[in-house]
């Protein structure tokens, strides 16, 4: 293994390069910042590079490893963090020109602050639209973030950045956040493994605005390293106190014990998702259909719901409307058009209108709770379509439904607060990644890696070609 290679090495396989002293963490952070010189102006992966300050995190813990002291989870893993998150010493602009970077950064949140106390070397900020407000990544501060597969296309959104640098082995491991699928539709359309924790397992410092659809995950090369980081990422903090109580386990742990004896429902529609792609539809079935070779009982059923598109997108609507209203006239002036949109739909809703929402919310997640019940995984494609073009920012009419209208199988599991991950199952044939869900019952986190690790025994995870 030479420290060009090690770009291309998921976090535990760094992780085991180092306890056998054929590479270091200096060599790997090296090796990575070499490739995000080479790739990331053509990808806009990073809004942020901090070079000199993870070489010197890298040095630490290579002394560590030499000492034998290597003490954290991702000792000397190379990770970004979404442009979303709080990271001291580095601007968070939130992919927004609203936001004064001149200004002190010396907090952490909770996900960045548990990254670095598990060792790992931060290089920096991944991009994402303004205030993580799309699908798709693109924004007046940081221009058109591009897919490492065919850079003509999106890398998807809110996480775009977070995708694009993963995939295109620019560090292994990145932290996004999932309001409606921001973790999940980059993740597929980028070919990686994506984690929506359950609502509340990962600590949040600020609060999103955009109120509790919002989660905060693992963005990764493998489900193993999926496992590693939320291991990490769940640890308590009193900052958040919509957070779940806290858990002492190692999601590892089990990680191999297959679906041997499961119940899964194959849903490929949901019941209501009516123009998947005839390719995504495919290979999402075919890919259902091997879960039978680990022993799991497939069966062929919808959860019985309606599309609760109007009931995310209005609660959307308001938040960006909410945040809308703390910006100066100037600060408005220079806002994403998307996002400016987005505000000024949600202006037209009413106190009882948001009440009435929250009570159809309230009834949705009741009833996918007792669905799960009945089935311990739920099986859906990712995203309705393979990625699209990339584009800048106000191309298109704002409205529920050029917003998350072809992503139908996200956000559902945003409203339940269900634990979802997605894994490559095929890519199209122009070659753009297809991504499978598994979701899980509230609190299942660790079987939903389980279930993403024995589909990824089947179908290993490629990497385009760069």
């Amino acid at each position: 293994m030479t420290p060009t290679d090690l770009a291309a090495c998921t976090a535990t396989d760094l992780l085991a390069l180092y306890r056998s002293g054929q590479a270091s963490p200096v060599e790997a952070t090296q090796a990575v910042l070499a490739r995000i010189d080479r790739l990331n102006p053509s990808l806009r992966a990073f809004c942020f590079v901090a070079a000199d300050e993870a070489l010197a995190s890298a040095r630490a813990s290579e002394a560590r490893w030499q000492r034998g002291e290597a003490t954290g989870t991702l000792d000397g893993v190379p990770a970004s963090i979404k442009d979303l998150i709080l990271t001291r010493g580095m601007p968070t602009l939130r992919g927004s020109r609203t936001v004064d970077p001149h200004q002190p950064w010396d907090v952490d949140a909770p996900a960045a602050a548990r990254l670095r106390e598990a060792g790992a070397v931060i290089l920096g900020k991944t991009s994402t639209p303004e205030f993580g407000c799309k699908g798709e990544t693109n924004s007046p501060l940081t221009g058109i973030t591009r897919n490492p597969w065919d850079t003509s296309k999106t890398p998807g959104g809110s996480s775009g950045g977070t995708a694009a640098a993963v995939a295109a082995g620019l560090g292994p491991i990145s932290v996004g956040t999932d309001g409606a699928g921001s973790v999940r539709i980059p993740a597929a359309f980028c070919g990686n493994v994506g984690l929506k924790p359950s609502f509340g397992r990962v600590p949040a410092y600020p609060l999103s605005p955009f109120g509790t659809v919002a989660h905060l995950g693992p963005h990764t090369m493998s489900v193993r390293d999926a496992a590693l980081m939320l291991s990490v990422l769940a640890r308590p903090d009193a900052r958040d106190w919509t957070s779940l109580p806290p858990v002492d386990r190692d999601y590892t742990v089990g990680l191999e014990d297959g679906i041997r004896g499961l119940k899964v429902a194959w849903s490929p529609g949901l019941g209501f998702a009516k123009n998947v792609h005839p390719e995504v539809a495919a290979a999402c079935a075919a890919a259902a259909a091997r879960l039978s070779e680990l022993g799991a009982h497939v069966e062929a059923v919808d959860p019985g719901i309606e599309d609760p598109l109007d009931i995310t997108t209005g609660l959307w609507f308001v938040g960006a409307w909410t945040v809308w209203n703390t910006l100066t006239a100037e600060q408005q002036a220079v806002a994403d058009p998307d996002f400016a949109a987005e505000a000024q739909l949600g202006a037209a809703y009413s106190a009882l209108d948001v009440a009435r929402l929250n009570l159809r919310r309230g009834a949705l997640g009741s009833h996918l709770r007792q669905f799960m019940q009945r089935y311990d995984l739920l099986v859906t494609p990712t995203v309705a379509v393979p990625a699209f073009d990339a584009r800048p920012a106000g191309q298109a009419a704002m409205s529920p439904e050029a917003m998350l209208g072809w992503t139908p199988f996200s956000y559902p599991f945003n409203l339940s607060q269900q634990p979802a991950i997605t894994v490559p199952c095929g890519v199209t044939q122009a070659g753009l990644p297809i991504g499978l869900q598994f979701v899980g019952p509230m609190f299942g986190d660790a079987l939903v890696l389980r279930a993403a690790r024995a589909f990824e025994s089947l179908v290993p995870v490629a990497r385009p070609v760069l």
